[in-house]
Order: structure tokens, then sequence, then C-alpha cells
């Protein structure tokens, strides 16, 4: 089942809770490096993520990012069916 753009983001806001590089970014939300690009971008212009800079790039959520995380997650709290696990 395809992925929409709103959990893809989500798997990077939460990869990068911790600083990652691109590469780890791509392995770990199952991407590619021609469609990462418009994912990380996107999340940087809203405030998001941001990039940390070092010898080597790496993206980091901001703290706009996990609440925003925590929102998604109470969203799904909220329309999980009673008795449904994950």
């Amino acid at each position: 089942m395809k992925r929409s753009r709103e959990e893809i983001a989500e798997q990077i806001l939460e990869i990068c809770r911790e600083p990652a590089s691109k590469t780890r970014i791509v392995y770990q939300a199952n991407l590619n490096f021609n469609t990462v690009m418009p994912h990380l971008d996107m999340l940087i212009m809203a405030g998001l993520l941001e990039i940390l800079d070092a010898q080597i790039v790496t993206y980091k959520t901001t703290e706009k990012g996990i609440k925003a995380l925590e929102h998604i997650k109470a969203f799904r709290d909220l329309i999980r069916p009673a008795g449904q696990l994950g």
C-alpha cells in the first residue's frame, strides 16, 4: 500500500529526533535519494526540520516538529478503534 506524504513526513520527523544523515533517512524511511529531497525541503520550509552544519550534513526535528508529532499521535489515538493496538 502506498504511503501518503503525511505518513512519510511523520516517519522522517521521527527518524530525525536524533540528528540523521540523508543516507540514514533514505534507508530507515524506505525512500530513495531522488524522492527524499522534496520531503526534506517541505519539512524545512514548514519549520519542522532543521539542517545541522557539520562535516556531514544532518537533519534534526525542531521543537515545532516534535509538537507536530505529538499532535499526530494524539489524533491517531482518538481515531483508533477501541481495543486496537499500534
